[in-house]
């Protein structure tokens, strides 16, 4: 490997959620949606593609822009594009799904090559030529199996007050075949996973459908993830057939670790949002793609990745979420981090972020913020825990923090959620960047937890983990 995987895979000023991750050929290539980092809204720019050799997923490669906006006929105001998905036709040829913000309709580009520049292709239609308009096409993921090819799409949000959809009987995620031309509906759509109106009685109780489909098929059998009403939950449901049975599997993860271990909705380890990934096979390990959120709102996120396991019966347990991500071990403990690397940052009572305005006034909370290409977490008050794992703590002997405060504090350092402190690191008032350092022993230890002690505010820009020195 080039370097160690991390979460995020990409670099900090990327930002891409929905990741769709497929192997074509020799690369692993991601395809999403597109946020601006310190953005107004969701999925403000173009798509693009992200790749990385399938021996080395430290190593990822920018493919460019390959499909704009204004690309679309039909998007005459160029409004912003929704999560993709990229399948390869019986053609050979690469279709591009996606949906325009607030047009009812799927619609399709393709291309020769899996990241060069679509073209667009045409809307999903009926024989007649009509455009297929129902059950809210939002999320399109799609498959090509021996059994046909499948369009699983849908939105409900029953729990969110979207004026739009009000009146609207959303009844969950749906599903139709595609004739071979990969745009002419051959049958459907019919819904497969209840909304939360629908869902009482049935084995998606408490886990309803909300958004972001992703289908794959393993060990002949078909999984759908998706984002469940609980909206930071990514779900499970498995079938034998493509277009019906599907019967619910479980959660994989939570981009807050709420299920993991029992933890409660009030205990979440981030700041909450929505959620929305694929899985993937590389080299017979199996990954969750998902996304993380950034500053006070839901539209600055970036894409994560976890490690999952089948157990002997198909079934996907929950993974809780990390920093070390695809790395096939715990990062280095003689290393240089962004602080931003955290894979927990709460207060005790984080809150779920706003998607209704710039920021999110009602709760305060840490966060993590980008000024003048700086990325760094801030507003960390008394309590506040900051996490990283898994880390080989072993080979650490000193650690220092590169910080900003505005009144004394302490750094507590922890090797377990409410286990014993293992040092101290003093921080003094600053107004621009400075260093503070400890010396810490540890032996097998792998999670890593910073808490802030003090009455000030303090802001977190990089995270030195110094070997030990004979």
């Amino acid at each position: 490997m080039k370097t160690q995987c991390h979460n995020p895979y990409l670099p900090l000023w990327e930002h891409i959620p929905d990741g769709e991750p497929h192997v074509f050929g020799d690369r692993l290539y991601v395809f999403g949606s597109h946020d601006l980092e310190n953005g107004n809204e969701f999925c403000e720019q173009d798509y693009v593609s992200w790749s990385a050799p399938l021996d080395d997923l430290s190593d990822w490669r920018y493919e460019g822009v390959i499909y704009r906006k204004d690309q679309d006929p039909y998007n005459v105001n160029v409004l912003p594009l929704y999560a993709p998905d990229v399948v390869q036709g019986r053609d050979g040829r690469y279709y591009l799904y996606y949906c325009i913000k607030f047009q009812d309709s799927i619609n399709v580009a393709v291309c020769d090559t899996p990241a060069g520049q679509y073209e667009f292709y045409g809307r999903v239609q009926y024989k007649d030529g009509q455009a297929m308009m129902e059950n809210q096409t939002y999320d399109p993921s799609v498959i090509c199996t021996e059994e046909g090819n499948f369009l699983y799409f849908g939105f409900a949000p029953c729990m969110i007050n979207i004026p739009r959809y009000k009146d609207q009987d959303l009844k969950g995620g749906s599903v139709l075949q595609l004739e071979d031309d990969m745009i002419t509906v051959k049958k459907g759509p019919q819904v497969i996973i209840p909304s939360l109106n629908y869902g009482k009685g049935t084995s998606f109780e408490g886990n309803e459908y909300f958004e972001g489909p992703s289908i794959r098929k393993i060990n002949g059998k078909y999984y759908l993830i998706y984002s469940s009403v609980n909206t930071h939950q990514l779900c499970y449901a498995i079938s034998d057939r493509p277009m019906e049975g599907f019967e619910f599997g479980g959660v994989i993860v939570s981009n807050g670790d709420v299920g993991y271990n029992g933890r409660k909705e009030e205990d979440k380890l981030m700041s909450v949002g929505n959620n929305h990934g694929g899985l993937v096979e590389i080299n017979g390990q199996w990954y969750m793609f998902y996304h993380r959120h950034t500053f006070l709102n839901q539209y600055n996120r970036q894409g994560c990745a976890e490690k999952v396991y089948f157990d002997e019966n198909g079934q996907i347990p929950q993974v809780t979420i990390t920093t070390s991500g695809m790395n096939p071990e715990p990062l280095s403990g003689d290393a240089s981090y962004p602080a931003v690397y955290c894979c927990n940052l709460t207060n005790g009572h984080m809150g779920a972020l706003s998607s209704i305005g710039r920021t999110n006034q009602e709760v305060d909370f840490p966060y993590m913020t980008s000024v003048n290409e700086e990325r760094y977490i801030t507003n960390i008050k008394d309590g506040t825990r900051i996490g990283y794992k898994y880390i080989n703590l072993e080979e650490t002997g000193k650690i220092e923090v590169v910080y900003q405060t505005d009144a004394p504090g302490e750094l507590e350092i922890y090797t377990e959620e409410n286990g014993e402190r293992k040092a101290v690191i003093s921080l003094k008032p600053c107004k621009w960047w400075k260093t503070a350092e400890t010396e810490v022993t540890f032996t097998e230890e792998k999670e890593l937890y910073l808490v802030y002690k003090g009455e000030g505010v303090l802001s977190l820009l990089t995270l030195n983990l110094k070997g030990k020195r004979n």
